[in-house]
């Protein structure tokens, strides 16, 4: 894991409304949210099983986060990189194809990130992008 140093840290928007801004570049509420704390997540990388995640985690400081206009605070933003098991699809319709299971949990939800400092600017820039929507 990668913590990154960005302007995102306590900011506060609404929830529902900054999800719907940033929907369309590619983020989403990333799993494992409850009602009081979740992430927003956005693929920088995907090769074989290896995929590049940025994660923006934030706590609900107004309502609870099913709520359009629960209020956020993001915290500490990170890059991650999860490893999932490729090998050959035992459903035999994939003609014997290397595929995975895109729901699978990962192997490894914590590898190792190679080039650290590429992957923090890229989660740097990505987030950059995202601050003109916090104003």
């Amino acid at each position: 894991m990668l913590e990154l140093q960005t302007e995102l840290e306590g900011k506060r928007t609404h929830f529902g409304e900054f999800l719907n801004l940033i929907e369309p570049k590619g983020y989403h509420l990333g799993g494992g949210w409850d009602y009081h704390s979740g992430c927003f997540d956005s693929i920088l990388h995907r090769e074989g099983g290896e995929t590049i995640y940025l994660r923006m985690p934030f706590l609900v400081r107004d309502g609870i986060l099913d709520d359009q206009y629960a209020g956020i605070e993001f915290t500490k933003p990170y890059v991650i990189k999860h490893v999932v098991n490729v090998g050959l699809d035992s459903d035999m319709s994939s003609l014997g194809t290397a595929t995975f299971n895109q729901f699978q949990e990962p192997i490894d939800k914590d590898a190792t990130i190679h080039d650290k400092s590429k992957w923090a600017l890229a989660g740097e820039q990505a987030i950059e992008e995202i601050i003109p929507y916090l104003q």
